[in-house]
């Protein structure tokens, strides 16, 4: 039985040929029927390979190619192989110390729409397409074979498969329930219990892995102000590092809960009064706190995605560069700022420019002292500079 067929049109095949995985249904000149998820062959409009990859008639972003090797087949051999990459690519980020990472982040793997988050003996996967949505048995097995860990479970419950007609799914794949509502990890040597069950993303922003040890580095004898705290990933790095106090700031009280027990975690008292926490909107309690006079030492801005879309990126610039400007008013001199977007539809030249606009509202001077990105373990691939999406600046005000 032949693979079914995607024919580009002329003209468009060049990002193709030049590695990018991405196919939007603009740029298709006709193709043969196929279920959502089905190993499609992409051929130029004269019938010469391009790729081999899945489609989804059912999205804009019709094909991503998961191979441009015509003799590759895409059986359970080749998930296999691609997953064992990965994980060997990983091996060396872990240790006693670290023993949490990303171990598959999508097309910077080749795996397009697959993200595996290994924590401890657990594993957490997200099918984002229909293609990794039709192929979990496989890939399930695989990372069966190449880890025997405790339990995999399925978080693919973001908002990105409403756009592939897929349902939002949050399920236990192998193991016992029980072992996911409290499992304990240890990141460049410090303690987090987490909720594998309910938790944000997998469970843990993973990608800050870098920038929490900075300001961890950044934060003794400082007064810290951590918002969008969520469970504690700076305010712990920064506490162990010998912050003079902390305030986390987070909207989700459960949260700021577990931020607590993992204070105990890391031997800190559960009523040590050096460490603080404030749930409600990040915005308002900012401006309370510029309101009553408050001053900082060292303020981590990490919010949620605002723009996951091109069309909302103007709105989102406008919430960047308030959220910026309250948190340059709340710095003393010398004061750092690390502030952070994981919109990917907000470039670093753009954040640049907000944090730049930011600091003139503020009526502040600020150096910037660092560009920060994701850790190496969510790695950008250079044929696809969409897995870059975490973007961030450390600056000092003068």
């Amino acid at each position: 039985m032949s693979t079914p067929a995607i024919y580009i049109k002329q003209g468009r095949e060049k990002p193709l040929r030049q590695r990018h995985p991405w196919v939007f249904s603009g740029a298709i000149q006709r193709s043969d029927a196929a279920p959502p998820g089905a190993i499609v062959d992409i051929l130029d409009y004269k019938g010469s390979f391009l790729a081999r990859g899945y489609a989804n008639p059912a999205s804009k972003l019709t094909a991503r190619a998961l191979t441009w090797d015509p003799t590759e087949i895409i059986d359970s051999a080749f998930w296999q192989r691609r997953v064992d990459a990965a994980i060997a690519r990983r091996r060396p980020l872990l240790s006693a110390d670290q023993t949490a990472c990303r171990l598959i982040m999508s097309e910077a793997d080749q795996l397009p729409g697959l993200i595996v988050d290994k924590y401890g003996e657990h594993l957490v996967i997200q099918a984002l397409t229909a293609g990794i949505d039709r192929h979990i048995a496989p890939i399930v097995t695989a990372l069966h074979n190449a880890l025997s860990p405790l339990t995999i479970s399925e978080r693919s419950d973001d908002s990105v498969r409403d756009l592939e007609g897929l349902p939002r799914i949050n399920r236990l794949l192998h193991g016992s329930e029980a072992a996911l509502s409290d499992v304990l990890i240890v990141e460049q040597g410090v303690n987090f219990r987490i909720d594998l069950r309910a938790g944000h993303k997998t469970g843990f922003y993973l990608d800050q892995r870098r920038n929490h040890t900075l300001i961890g580095s950044l934060a003794a004898g400082r007064k810290v102000l951590d918002c969008f705290s969520y469970t504690g990933g700076f305010t712990m790095h920064a506490a162990k590092g010998g912050a003079a106090s902390i305030l986390s700031v987070d909207a989700s009280e459960p949260a700021l809960a577990r931020l607590r027990e993992n204070l105990s975690a890391n031997g800190f008292a559960a009523d040590d009064a050096r460490f603080q926490q404030r749930a409600g909107n990040a915005f308002e309690i900012l401006r309370d706190l510029v309101q009553s006079g408050e001053r900082f030492d060292l303020i981590t801005l990490d919010p949620p995605k605002f723009a996951a879309s091109g069309g909302q990126v103007e709105k989102a610039a406008r919430g960047y560069k308030d959220l910026n400007m309250l948190a340059l008013k709340l710095l003393n001199p010398g004061g750092m700022l690390a502030t952070f977007s994981c919109s990917g539809h907000i470039s670093l030249d753009l954040y640049q420019k907000i944090v730049f606009g930011a600091a003139i509202d503020a009526d502040r001077n600020a150096q910037i002292t660092s560009h920060l990105f994701q850790a190496d373990d969510h790695p950008v691939l250079l044929t696809f500079p969409e897995s870059l999406y975490l973007k961030g600046l450390l600056c000092r005000v003068l």
